[in-house]
């Protein structure tokens, strides 16, 4: 709970909730004290070159910005000279133990919302010029010196043409320099530019807000697997028609009844959900093991060891349901609160009493790449 206090500037969480959260920014002064970072500069850099990594790279000349994404080679990196420039690596809690230790920190935002850890470097005058983002972010200083200005204008207009949302009119209302451990929150379309004072690195702690439209339209698409509409069309007493082209009200009629039998309940929104917000990205795929325990194997160092999720994975639950990157699964009464805490704390201890049906579930998550024995 201190740990919290501090990392809210002495707030507690529900005084963030009901004050500023999606509300109003928050500078954070020694957010983190000792924190210097995860990586350095070298490290992002080997880090966005990986395969299975989504990463940006955005340059600054003559005024105008130039973007560029992975993949990318070490070489890439070597031209930039003077030119103000930023490296911005997406999903790095996916590739980095300790990126997934610093997002517990924020737990007490729900899994649900939880979008990534992104980290950039910059040289000094580097940035990605004024924007707003449609999401909650944390900005977490690391190593060195970013000024962050921010304004809560309603202009929103973009340049035109240019290759990232930048902010045509950006007017300034505040603006700060943080140094490492300081935190700066911004709730949706703060209006922020980063400008790096000097070598510098800053984690993004995101947390996304899906759009109803966007909620709407999947949803329909996790529908058309799970309903079954009876019957066929048939018009045994058809009439002719003066325009052959036109849709007649009797066909019209039979097909809005057939339609008007999906049905869909509170259950299959959450079980939607879940599924939903638990789905990996494009881009992330898991490997199962090499070498696969048997399950009796499995079993014996679930107890003597435990089990932790892989870094890629994202688990949720819901009265009884439990979602493992976009699958379902219904745990019995006495597998939920085991699994719950998987989902909660992203390992099980050694030593827990795990019924037969939850080590099964485990043994097969287990198969697919999605945790692993401690």
């Amino acid at each position: 709970m201190k740990t919290i206090q501090t990392l809210l500037g002495g707030l507690s969480v529900a005084e963030f909730l009901r004050d500023y959260w999606q509300k109003k920014p928050l500078l954070i002064r020694k957010a983190l004290p000792a924190f210097e970072g995860l990586l350095d500069s070298q490290q992002l850099i080997d880090l966005a070159c990986g395969e299975d990594v989504q990463a940006r790279i955005v340059t600054q000349h003559g005024g105008k910005f130039g973007l560029q994404h992975s993949p990318f080679e070490p070489g890439d990196f070597e031209h930039f000279g003077k030119k103000k420039w930023t490296v911005l690596v997406q999903g790095v809690n996916h590739h980095l133990p300790e990126g997934a230790e610093l997002l517990k920190l924020f737990s007490f935002i729900p899994h649900a919302r939880l979008d990534d850890l992104m980290v950039s470097y910059a040289p000094r005058g580097g940035g990605v010029g004024p924007h707003f983002d449609s999401y909650d972010v944390f900005l977490l200083q690391g190593a060195g010196h970013r000024r962050w200005q921010i304004s809560t204008q309603q202009d929103r207009t973009l340049i035109e043409g240019a290759p990232l949302r930048i902010l045509k009119d950006f007017r300034v209302e505040q603006e700060w320099v943080l140094e490492a451990g300081d935190m700066l929150y911004l709730p949706p379309h703060c209006a922020h530019n980063g400008i790096a004072e000097d070598d510098c690195m800053t984690y993004s702690i995101g947390f996304r807000t899906p759009a109803y439209q966007e909620l709407a339209e999947q949803f329909l698409v996790y529908l058309q697997d799970r309903i079954e509409v009876s019957g066929m069309y048939a018009d045994p007493d058809l009439k002719a028609q003066k325009h052959p082209s036109e849709i007649g009200p009797a066909m019209l009629d039979q097909v809005e009844q057939a339609i008007k039998q999906v049905r869909w309940d509170r259950e299959d929104i959450a079980n939607f959900l879940g599924c939903y917000l638990s789905e990996p990205k494009p881009h992330i795929f898991f490997d199962s093991p090499e070498r696969p325990l048997s399950e009796a194997k499995f079993r014996q160092a679930l107890q003597k060891q435990g089990v932790v999720l892989d870094l890629k994975s994202q688990m949720l639950c819901h009265a009884g349901w439990i979602f493992v990157n976009g699958e379902e699964f219904e745990a019995g009464k006495d597998d939920y609160p085991l699994l719950r805490q998987l989902a909660d704390e992203r390992e099980l201890p050694a030593g827990a009493d795990i019924p037969d049906a939850c080590a099964e579930l485990l043994y097969q998550c287990y198969l697919d790449g999605y945790l692993t024995p401690r």
